[in-house]
Order: structure tokens, then sequence, then C-alpha cells
């Protein structure tokens, strides 16, 4: 273990580390997610760490854009929001704390082979928003993030851009139930904080996202 240091002066260098693999065998490669078996040695400084067994899943499409749509209403800053139905979250073990299936979300989407994470993001707007931009209005939200670094190496990428109520077209979705009935809304930026800090939003993303264009209303970002 490395000794704790206290410091005033930003964060300390990160630590050099190899991941050298030893074995992969692929597990589970039969529908959208595919999970890896790996037997993984740590290298630190000249020395070489036990081997150990790890598990990750990826996809075809690994990363994600996540878009804050925003307009103004004289001074007041409106975001739109989406109801997203999330089967994992319903399937939690009974003796754990119980999520609703459906949660409010800010539009996001996978970035597909061959799009930048941009064009993306222009394009799941226009899915599940009906919003129509070009790519050039997408502005970034910060620097990407990694949700869920334990298990899949899935890359977060945060945008904002100012949207026209009035040009708002029925969204196409997806295609799947998932996005069929969605609920689609625009609330005060403020509003969906304090949602975001009662409990009536709990994806992280989205209040990351939310927090960012705060950020960026008040000159921090």
């Amino acid at each position: 273990m490395v000794p704790t240091r206290s410091t005033s002066e930003g964060l300390p260098e990160l630590p050099h580390v190899e991941l050298v693999t030893l074995r992969e065998d692929l597990v589970k490669h039969d529908g959208f997610l595919r999970v890896r078996r790996l037997e993984l040695t740590l290298e630190r400084a000249g020395t070489r760490s036990a081997p150990f067994m790890y598990e990750i899943i990826d996809r075809d499409a690994l990363d994600a854009c996540v878009i804050v749509a925003h307009h103004h209403v004289g001074s007041v800053a409106h975001v739109w929001l989406l109801s997203c139905v999330r089967p994992p979250v319903a399937r939690r073990p009974p003796h754990l704390s119980q999520v609703d299936v459906v949660q409010w979300e800010l539009p996001a989407g996978l970035v597909e082979r061959g799009e930048t994470e941009v064009d993306a993001a222009a394009r799941e707007l226009e899915e599940e928003l009906g919003f129509h931009v070009d790519r050039g209005e997408l502005s970034p939200l910060g620097s990407f993030m990694v949700p869920a670094p334990g298990f899949i190496g899935e890359l977060h990428h945060f945008f904002h851009v100012h949207v026209d109520p009035l040009a708002r077209k029925i969204p196409g979705g997806d295609g799947s139930p998932l996005e069929r009935d969605s609920v689609i809304v625009s609330v005060p930026l403020e509003t969906a904080l304090d949602a975001a800090r009662r409990g009536q939003i709990r994806d992280a993303k989205t209040e990351l996202a939310l927090r960012r264009y705060a950020d960026v209303l008040s000159g921090k970002l």
C-alpha cells in the first residue's frame, strides 16, 4: 500500500502500472454484451504481482454520449428530460433496495461504429427528443468520464446545445419498446437539480451533466 500523502497543490502524479494479460477467454458472446475472463498481472517499478482473475464486459458500441438540450424562458434556463425504462434496476435481488424501472434522464446513447461522439450526440438528440441540430452547434461539456470502471471500459462524452422548443418534432426513437412511450418534459435547470438532490433523478450521468451545465452558466466551466 502506498503511504497516504496530503497536498493542497492539486493531485499528485498517478503511479505507473502496466497491465499484462496472461490469458483471455470469451465467456459469453451471443448477445448485446460480451463477458471476457482474463488472467492478469500488474507490473510496478520492475516487480510483477501474482496472477489474478478478472472479468470485464464489452460490446461492439462501447462509448456513449450525454446531451443537455436547453433553452431560456426569460432569464431562466430550462433543460429537457425524458423517461427511460431500465430493466436492470427492476431485476435487483429482493434483499436490496428496490428502484423504479422508469427513470428521468437526459437524452443519451451509444456511439456507433463509424460515428464521432458529436455525430452520435446529434443523432441521439433527434431520435429521443425530436430536435435536429447541426453537429457544429453542440459544445463539449467538460471531459469524458468513466461511469463503471470496475467492470466496463465505457466512456461518457458530454455535450450541451441550445434548442428552439417550437422547432421540436415528434421523435422517432430507436424502434424498441423501451422508447415507445417516453414522456418528454422541459423544466427549469434548478428544478432538475433539486429533483436530483431529492432522489427523483437517480441517473448519475444525468445529474453530472446538469451540474456541469450549471457550471457553464456560472462561468466555472
